[in-house]
């Protein structure tokens, strides 16, 4: 999963006009606890929208043969659990990506896990969203799990929600049960950077306010799911958002070609303009343009080119071409928030590597800070953090890396950890802050180790708490002195 390879809110706008089917694809994830009804809405939404082919629905039909729920005879859920396990459990484990389209617009749908040992999955779908629809069961209301998921889609940058109140049948579609979810939801989304919430009540297993509006909510004036879908935007980028490319490959073949091959993550390119290597500071012109299909004279976000320079420039995977006047920063130091995706807890003395677009950097430390509390979505001091957790951290890089704010530029800032002895990955995240990297160790360098900070320190052992601790220290001492022009470097050998 990737935040790099990782990654909520959302409002009912009352008359906007329907996207052309050409102007986007929105990508839907659903999330929510177990049981909470999200496979069985997303496969009603596809069968009552003209989702789903003849043989489809024959086969489902077929399928259902014999588990009336409800007094229904078709389990729309078996439309997305695909995975045998998945059936046997009445349970959504893996992502399931389904495709359809009205006559106004595409979507993808991202189908993600309810049970919180399949978080790690949820996050991945996430990443990859517009929008998500956040169910809650109108019997239960918000769970500790809805509060998590939430919390991810912030995380990943999802600005677009819908909640939906499913299973009102359940309650007699009663309008006081779903007012009191609405608030208590809006109450936790303050907590967010929300822009859009829209709150929707459903019956999925019946249909209601999906696709076609319930007679039994008059009480409800507001859009069903399907008709709001239709009008929401999907996630675009800024127009005036820095080029920046990381470099995939370098391609070399006859006539002394030397492209450098990547997909543009943000802004626009042009034949003629000068581009530079972010860490390096080395630019070129940019001459050609270059794809399988011909010559461009522009890319932008989300092209696949090859660029070739007027200039060679010694760079590899893991350089960022940029414009020369709005560069990411070469940091080695950064703080993140961070969900831990690893069985295994973070270890301060474990050996981890930052894994951006296409550059893999060596920690040299990390220290914990702070975890969301899921239960009053506040955040408390904390030195470890452990599986499916969300926490802020500070991290110290081997070597300075083209990094920017996730709040900018969300595709280069943001992140996964990787374990250095076997390449697992444990966490996914995002990039709140960075500092430029300090200068190599010399005279005019100032070098925290023990000794410097023994006062500060004076308290702590060598338990690997205290040396959480002390890294945690070291590092707000550097922060503050690099913040004054200091180069500092952090002792390893403490």
């Amino acid at each position: 999963m990737s935040v790099a390879a990782l990654s909520e809110t959302q409002a009912v706008e009352s008359a906007i006009r329907p996207a052309a089917k050409s102007e986007s694809i929105l990508h839907l994830l659903t999330c929510g606890s177990v049981d909470d009804g999200k496979s069985t809405l997303i496969g009603r939404l596809l069968w009552d929208a003209a989702g789903v082919t003849d043989d489809q629905r024959a086969q489902i039909m077929h399928a259902s043969h014999g588990r009336a729920m409800n007094g229904e005879k078709i389990d729309f859920s078996l439309l997305l659990d695909g995975l045998v396990a998945e059936r046997e459990q009445g349970i959504t484990i893996d992502i399931a990506w389904r495709y359809f389209e009205t006559e106004s617009r595409r979507y993808v749908i991202i189908d993600s896990p309810g049970h919180e040992q399949y978080t790690r999955n949820m996050a991945t779908g996430a990443s990859h969203a517009d929008i998500a629809v956040l169910l809650v069961d109108a019997r239960h209301g918000v769970k500790r799990q809805t509060r998590r998921h939430a919390a991810i889609c912030n995380l990943v940058g999802i600005k677009k929600v819908i909640l939906a109140v499913n299973k009102m049948d359940q309650i007699d579609w009663s309008e006081e049960r779903y007012r009191a979810i609405e608030a208590d939801f809006r109450a936790i989304a303050d907590n967010f950077s929300f822009t859009d919430i829209a709150s929707i009540p459903v019956a999925a297993l019946t249909g209601a306010n999906v696709v076609a509006r319930s007679d039994e909510m008059p009480w409800y004036a507001g859009p069903t799911l399907l008709e709001y879908l239709e009008t929401v935007e999907a996630k675009t980028e800024a127009q005036d958002a820095p080029f920046r490319m990381p470099v995939q490959l370098v391609l070399r073949g006859d006539n002394d070609f030397r492209g450098y091959a990547g997909t543009v993550t943000s802004g626009t390119v042009h034949v003629g303009d000068r581009v530079v290597d972010a860490r390096s500071g080395l630019g070129a012109t940019l001459q050609r343009i270059v794809t399988m299909t011909g010559d461009l004279t522009s890319a932008s976000s989300g092209d696949a080119v090859t660029l070739l320079l007027d200039t060679d420039l010694d760079i590899s995977r893991g350089a960022v071409l940029t414009e020369t006047e709005r560069r990411p920063t070469n940091a080695d130091v950064l703080e993140a928030r961070l969900v831990w995706l690893s069985e295994k807890p973070f270890d301060p003395e474990a050996g981890y590597l930052l894994r951006t677009a296409t550059d893999l950097t060596p920690v040299t430390s990390m220290s914990v800070s702070t975890l969301i509390d899921f239960e009053t979505l506040s955040s408390h001091q904390a030195h470890d953090c452990g599986m499916n957790d969300i926490a802020d951290c500070r991290i110290l890089l081997g070597r300075s890396t083209a990094l920017d704010l996730f709040s900018d530029l969300p595709l280069t800032g943001n992140f996964v950890l990787v374990n250095a002895l076997d390449g697992a990955t444990v966490a996914g995240g995002v990039i709140t802050w960075v500092q430029t990297g300090a200068a190599a160790v010399g005279d005019n360098v100032l070098v925290l180790d023990r000794a410097r900070l023994a006062s500060l320190c004076a308290d702590l052992g060598d338990s690997p708490e205290d040396k959480a601790e002390y890294d945690r220290r070291a590092q707000e001492v550097a922060i503050l002195l690099r913040s004054a022009g200091i180069p500092v470097l952090i002792a390893t050998d403490r």
